[in-house]
Order: C-alpha cells, then structure tokens, then sequence
C-alpha cells in the first residue's frame, strides 16, 4: 500500500526533480486539473492550467534551462490549512562553462492534496536564473516584443 506524501515531502520532491533534471517526472505531482501562478514571470503566461500544460512546460524547461540549480536554504513553514504550506529558499545557480555562481530568491505557496499539488503561486528571481545562463539578452528582446 503506497502511502500519500504530505506537502512538505511534495515540496521536497518537486525541488530536488528540479536540481536533478527530471523535467520529465515533475508534471506527475500534480493534479490534472491543477493551477500554478508564477507572479514574476518576466515573459510567457502566468498561469498555467492542466497537467499536460505543465506537462509540456516542464519539458520546454528541460531543453532550455541551461544552469545548474542547488537549493540552499530552504524553510518551509506549514499554516493553518494543512493542505498548504509557504516554502522560501535560494537556489545556487552555476553557469556551467565559467563556474560563476549566483543566488536566486525564491518564494513558492503550494496547496497539495490527496499527495498531489492542486495549486502553486510560484515567485522566482527570473532574472539572475536568465542572467547566470547567459539569456539576459534574448530576455530583455522578448520584453521589448510584449
């Protein structure tokens, strides 16, 4: 009998898939009819409906994210809802070619039940993440096309 993972361990689950490069794992742990809001993003849409949205958003993910991503620092805090929790951390980003490294803020509020991610308002630092893989520019071209 497998057992449901609390949002914490989902949490959990979710970043270390991100640092590993899973893309392709990721969209499982949500629900199919799941919604994530990412506030900042600096380009693209905001909110993304479905887990096959996400689907194909975590594998255009996994063939453009050209960095290395390391969680440091990572608090998460349940509230008074147990199926949400507010989770804050930095990701370490490394340029790969050059070492260079940077710290990118991250804050994200997810809702899980039944052990899967019903909703996500994601806020990420977009830009030291474009900056770090050398895509500030291509990012500040598309800004200027919106």
């Amino acid at each position: 009998m497998s057992q449901t993972l609390s949002p914490r361990e989902v949490f959990t689950k979710l970043v270390d898939g991100i640092c590993a490069g899973r893309f392709a794992e990721l969209a499982d742990l949500y629900a199919e009819d799941a919604v994530v809001e990412i506030a900042f993003a600096p380009v693209g849409p905001r909110r993304l409906e479905g887990r096959s949205v996400l689907r194909e958003r975590f594998q255009e993910l996994g063939t453009s994210l050209s960095v290395e991503l390391t969680p440091k620092n990572v608090v998460t805090r349940e509230t008074d809802d147990p199926e949400v929790i507010v989770s804050e951390w930095e990701y370490q980003v490394t340029q790969p070619a050059t070492g260079q490294t940077y710290s990118s803020a991250n804050i994200q509020v997810l809702r899980v039940r039944d052990g899967l991610i019903v909703s996500s308002r994601d806020f990420h630092d977009h830009l030291t993440i474009a900056q770090a893989g050398g895509n500030l520019p291509q990012l500040l071209e598309a800004l200027g096309k919106e």
